[in-house]
């Protein structure tokens, strides 16, 4: 099995004209992925991550958008591909969960006539029945019971996890290459959440999947990714494997949301811990580090904005953007005796 990159992104950054001025959504972001790797991409909302993912496949096309950049799937440049090989790749080779599975079906059709209309508009030499024979077999590969049956029904007979179930089953319908999950945990409750990872998880490792977990929550990240990037306002601000990111952590946004989650094993806080302040406009970011106004380590150093570099000698894949030294990170980022950021000074 080739271990090079099946999909390789670089530099891309995507703009859209409003009526405000001009948006940069995503500035400058690279990465590899390999058959069979999951990548996290996690920040909070409007850091980006969705706009990158949508980019990857197309969907953020329109006369106000400029995308600059490069995305190769198996050396196939994807931003430059007419609209007729998008829709060619789309589901074959590189397919998407969509964030909201409430949502994301057609509630006046059956659901498996939804998933079998897909892969005939791929497959028009299949019948009817064919389809519908694979569609039972995608329903009960990701875990929806009586999968005869419930091809029949509509979405709102689903609950949300089985409607996600669902998703799953059409983005996997065609045997894509690369899976691309939008916060696939959304609105579901814990145990619910706990197995669709698993599902995740499963389906990576039998298919040997290129998987592309987008989500907020860092406990999400911790069950399955092999490696993440954390985004903020458009930019990668660090990246690293599981590992790194989770017991090294080298950027104070880092820190807030390793520090926002919530632990079972220790005293129950006051106050839930988080991030003081809100992300800042795209139309209107600070000068330098955009995170500086929301980070109580800011110095004179700020207001100029570091490269994605590494700046651990022992970590050559572990990059971030921030001035203070390894040193003073590692003592900067314990509060409290645990990784997270400190709360602003009144």
């Amino acid at each position: 099995m080739s271990t090079g990159p099946l999909l390789s992104v670089t530099d891309l950054r995507v703009a859209f004209a409003t009526e405000g001025g001009t948006l940069q959504a995503v500035d400058g972001v690279s990465f590899d992925l390999r058959p069979g790797e999951v990548l996290a991409i996690v920040g909070e909302s409007g850091s980006g991550k969705s706009v990158t993912a949508q980019t990857l496949i197309g969907l953020t096309r329109s006369k106000n958008a400029r995308i600059e950049g490069s995305v190769k799937l198996a050396g196939e440049e994807l931003t430059t591909a007419g609209d007729v090989d998008l829709r060619r790749l789309r589901g074959e080779r590189i397919a998407m969960v969509f964030q909201d599975p409430m949502t994301s079906f057609n509630p006046v059709y059956r659901i498996g006539n939804q998933i079998v209309e897909a892969i005939r508009a791929h497959q028009p030499d299949a019948s009817k029945q064919q389809a519908r024979t694979r569609v039972m077999e995608l329903f009960e590969a990701v875990g929806i019971p009586d999968a005869e049956q419930r091809v029949d029904d509509y979405p709102h007979e689903f609950s949300g996890g089985m409607r996600q179930r669902a998703m799953i089953a059409m983005a996997l319908a065609l045997e894509p290459e690369v899976l691309i999950a939008d916060e696939p945990t959304t609105a579901l409750d814990v145990t619910i959440q706990a197995q669709i990872l698993r599902l995740l998880e499963q389906l990576n490792r039998e298919r040997n999947l290129a998987t592309i977990l987008i989500t907020h929550d860092l406990g999400v990240v911790a069950e399955i990714a092999d490696r993440v990037l954390v985004m903020y306002a458009g930019k990668v601000v660090e990246q690293g494997t599981l590992d790194e990111i989770f017991y090294d952590p080298q950027h104070p946004y880092t820190w807030g949301l390793l520090g926002s989650l919530t632990r079972i094993d220790r005293p129950r806080p006051e106050r839930l811990p988080q991030i003081a302040g809100q992300p800042p406009s795209l139309l209107d970011l600070p000068e330098g580090c955009p995170f500086r106004p929301r980070c109580p380590h800011e110095f004179s150093k700020c207001p100029q904005y570091p490269g994605l570099e590494a700046r651990l000698p022992e970590a050559a894949g572990h990059c971030d953007r921030c001035w203070l030294t390894p040193e003073e990170k590692r003592a900067k980022r314990l509060v409290e005796g645990q990784i997270g950021l400190e709360a602003p000074s009144r």
